[in-house]
């Protein structure tokens, strides 16, 4: 098996427990999130994928319907260490391990696709994709962060496509944004979405670390990788036709249902 793509489910969330089991349109999160990770696979060449939980009603909800899944430890402390735990379970050797977030459940499958070559043909150890919003996207975004502000997270981005950091805050800050505004029709903000493709040696590496400065004060782990010198490769893709961030609280929830309705996608059938 070359590439392994990990839908990590965790069952007790701090702000929406039960998350993975929450309906989105008839449909639960964690087989929309198995969705996209099957697509991929079947478009990668020698790829599996496996739903990697901590609780058995997930187990039990992902036999009914049909989705590979594996148990892995309560006490994983992020969806990276779940997923590294998924690999020690299965007593895989893949390559490249995607940690594809079981609260993202509209990632395009050809994002995460492009993240598992690009972290493949790279000296990287790391790949996530990035999206370069829009003014209007970026509205929203400053719009939503007045009721749920640790909800969606940015990127700086170097020319060449190396992340140099990641922030809850909205990053870089606008001088002059009027007159960047008439220019052009994206504005210079990164919105990053919630994947990583990992080499295998470099997984075992970043979880064996301890949570670094910046990761405990923004509440994201992939700083951890940035503050020991490992590199990650931010991949810009286009924005998909649901663009939201991770689902972090019954708000994002809201909005998500809000959009699907919107743009008539609000059914689909029940799993």
């Amino acid at each position: 098996m070359k590439t392994l793509i990990v839908v990590p489910a965790r069952y007790g969330s701090t702000r929406f427990p039960g998350k993975p089991l929450a309906m989105i349109a008839g449909r639960s999160m964690v087989a929309r999130v198995a969705d996209a990770a099957i697509e991929a696979a079947n478009a990668l060449e020698d790829a599996d994928y496996v739903v990697a939980t901590d609780d058995q009603r997930i187990m039990d909800h992902c036999a009914a319907f049909g989705l590979n899944a594996v148990m892995t430890p309560v006490d994983c402390e992020s969806g990276t260490d779940r997923a590294l735990a998924a690999v020690s379970a299965l007593e895989a050797k893949p390559e490249v391990i995607v940690n594809l977030q079981g609260d993202a459940p509209y990632t395009p499958a050809e994002i995460v696709v492009r993240c598992a070559k690009a972290v493949a043909d790279s000296e990287h150890d790391c790949a996530t994709p990035v999206i370069r919003l829009t003014w209007d996207a970026l509205d929203r975004l400053r719009k939503n962060k007045e009721t749920t502000p640790f909800s969606g997270t940015t990127c700086v981005r170097h020319p060449e496509g190396r992340a140099i950091w990641f922030s809850k805050n909205i990053l870089p800050a606008i001088r002059k944004e009027d007159k960047l505004r008439a220019q052009t029709s994206h504005s210079p903000v990164f919105r990053h979405i919630g994947l990583y493709a990992y080499k295998l040696e470099a997984l075992e590496r970043f979880t064996g670390l301890p949570p670094s400065t910046y990761e405990q004060i923004e509440g994201l782990e992939q700083l951890r990788m940035l503050e020991n010198g490992m590199t990650i490769e931010a991949v810009e893709v286009e924005e998909p036709e649901i663009s939201l961030g991770g689902i972090d609280t019954h708000e994002d929830l809201a909005r998500l249902e809000a959009t699907l309705e919107k743009i008539g996608l609000n059914d689909a059938p029940s799993g």
